[in-house]
């Protein structure tokens, strides 16, 4: 087993360990109590879990080698024309599915049912892979699209995330009246609407910042270089004195 392997098995490990820590106690149990475990729990399910299953490729090794190749196969069959719309369309689908369970209505839902936890988990992480696999290479599945649109497809889910993030957090009234606040036994409402905002930025910074800055610094290199092979043809092709 070489290094690299190592290093992606213990990396799925972590997901893993984050999916299963998400809805035990005692962070499954705070979650019904504070915003801000409740903002961690989502955070977990809507970023780090999906990027860290997608960066590994657990897919890469095993009896789903050959599916993985496969599905890989037919995507670089597929028209470069509709990699575009699939970007858009997927983008809509994860930021829409982030800001539909930070809803008011959503998060009172899961405090009434908590069962509703497993919904928010399933569909988060199922919609956060496909979406990072557009992001990052993932064994035998390539990214198709362009440095750039990465980056800003990236950049784009964090700010929605962050927007919707911040109206919660500041507002002044809170949003989720499922939450229960004792006064000087707990979090103040304010303090736990604004902690809850932190997590939420510092996961999301975390998470997209790191692509957004990676693949604009290849796309920016690689329009160098691309300038440079142009100014190299223009000068051999001018005739010599």
């Amino acid at each position: 087993m070489t290094r690299f392997t190592g290093i992606r098995r213990l990396c799925l490990g972590v997901a893993l360990l984050l999916a299963i820590v998400a809805v035990l106690p005692p962070l499954y149990g705070l979650a019904r109590r504070y915003e801000l475990a409740e903002a961690l729990q989502f955070s977990l399910y809507a970023m780090a879990v999906p990027a860290l299953f997608a960066v590994v490729a657990p897919w890469a090794e095993g009896r789903l080698a050959w599916l993985a190749r496969w599905v890989d196969h037919l995507a670089a069959r597929g028209r470069r024309q509709v990699e575009p719309a699939m970007s858009v369309l997927i983008l809509g689908l994860y930021s829409g599915a982030m800001v539909a369970w930070r809803t008011p209505a959503a998060v009172d839902a899961i405090e009434t049912w908590p069962w509703l936890v497993a919904l928010e988990a399933v569909s988060l992480v199922a919609i956060g892979i496909t979406f990072w696999l557009k992001l990052v290479e993932s064994g035998p599945l390539m990214a198709r699209s362009r440095q750039l649109r990465r980056a800003l497809m990236a950049a784009m889910a964090m700010w929605t995330l962050w927007t919707v993030s911040y109206l919660a957090g500041f507002s002044s009234t809170s949003w989720y009246a499922g939450f229960g606040h004792v006064a000087g036994r707990s979090l103040s409402v304010a303090a736990d609407q604004q902690f809850s905002t932190g997590v939420l930025w510092l996961v999301a910074a975390v998470a997209f910042m790191p692509v957004i800055f990676w693949n604009l610094l290849t796309w920016l290199r690689s329009e160098d270089e691309l300038e440079m092979d142009q100014h190299r043809s223009v000068v051999g092709q001018r005739p010599s004195a």
